[in-house]
């Protein structure tokens, strides 16, 4: 394996995960901020006001992305198994 191989492969993976991260985190940062202004504007401070939105969000979020997030996933998986075992 040669160093120009394995930093091209660091970068595709740092990439993936990115890509797969992506479409889960961004839906709960927003509504993590949503929930803070409001807790703010009515000073009302429950902690699971915070809580349950967010594992809502994450769970709509992992029905509609995951089978992309899969797809992405096993392609990276499949093409580094592939090239690795080519260069051996």
């Amino acid at each position: 394996m040669t160093t120009d191989y394995a930093l091209q492969l660091m970068g595709e993976m740092l990439l993936t995960a990115l890509f797969i991260s992506a479409p889960v985190l961004v839906p709960v940062m927003v509504v993590g901020l949503a929930i803070s202004i409001l807790q703010v504007v009515t000073q009302v401070q429950e902690i699971s006001l915070t809580f349950v939105p967010k594992i809502i969000v994450v769970f709509i979020a992992v029905v509609v992305f995951g089978p992309w997030m899969l797809r992405r996933l096993l392609a990276f998986a499949s093409a580094a198994l592939v090239n690795a075992g080519q260069l051996f």
